[in-house]
């Protein structure tokens, strides 16, 4: 059992509480609950975040190839496929909103949206496995209940169907077994010798960005 993986990252969570109540508590999610952000102003999301799972999936990619176990390449492997997935459904967002595919790729990245995309590339190539699949365990719990929130905002406030808010239902909920799995990943860096202070860095700067980008979209959505 992960034991210390779990211990840690439990650690980090408390440490970035103040950050994680943010994020849950934007005023971005409250706008669009309240219908208070324009129709027309979700292409800015949906072009930030063509840009951020384009990134990623590069990015995920590059961890695969470092990734030095077969159970980290394996775990790894599953977000690469996450990531693809959510490329293909972020077209039906913007669909929904009225872009084509070559305006979405053409949105300007906005540099506070984009940051976590960058730091993710830093991860991905700097850092071990551990510490990027411990970041991320830590990072898509605030991030998936987010999604889940807007894509009920979405159909219930601006008439969006299923089908157009699959992006956000792919992330509102995590594949069964994704965090027990995760979690062994980490456990397995650990005993290799993979050092707890920077997983436990990487958890906290990851969340940072991803705060970051929440006050770059609704600062936007505002302009």
């Amino acid at each position: 059992m992960a034991h210390r993986a779990r211990q840690l990252l439990d650690d980090a969570r408390k440490a970035i509480a103040s950050t994680e109540k943010r994020i849950r508590r934007h005023p971005y999610l409250g706008a669009l609950e309240a219908r208070g952000v324009e129709k027309g102003k979700l292409a800015l999301f949906a072009g930030q975040q063509c840009h951020i799972i384009e990134s990623d999936l590069r990015s995920v990619a590059l961890i695969v190839s470092r990734a030095e176990s077969q159970r980290a390449r394996d775990f790894l492997s599953g977000m690469l496929q996450g990531e693809r997935a959510a490329l293909t459904a972020l077209g039906d967002f913007g669909q929904a909103l009225g872009l084509s595919p070559e305006q979405l790729h053409a949105a300007e990245p906005l540099p506070g949206a984009f940051a976590y995309s960058a730091y993710v590339n830093w991860l991905a190539t700097y850092g071990t496995a551990a510490e990027f699949v411990g970041a991320f365990l830590v990072n898509l719990t605030a991030w998936g209940e987010n999604c889940g929130r807007i894509s009920r905002a979405l159909q219930a406030g601006y008439g969006l169907s299923g089908q157009d808010v699959a992006f956000f239902d792919l992330f509102a909920s995590a594949p069964p077994g994704f965090e027990e799995q995760g979690l062994a990943v980490v456990e397995e860096g650990l005993q290799q010798g993979a050092d707890p202070v920077r997983i436990r860095r990487a958890a906290r700067m990851l969340q940072g960005f991803e705060l970051l980008y929440w006050d770059t979209m609704w600062e936007a959505a505002k302009g």
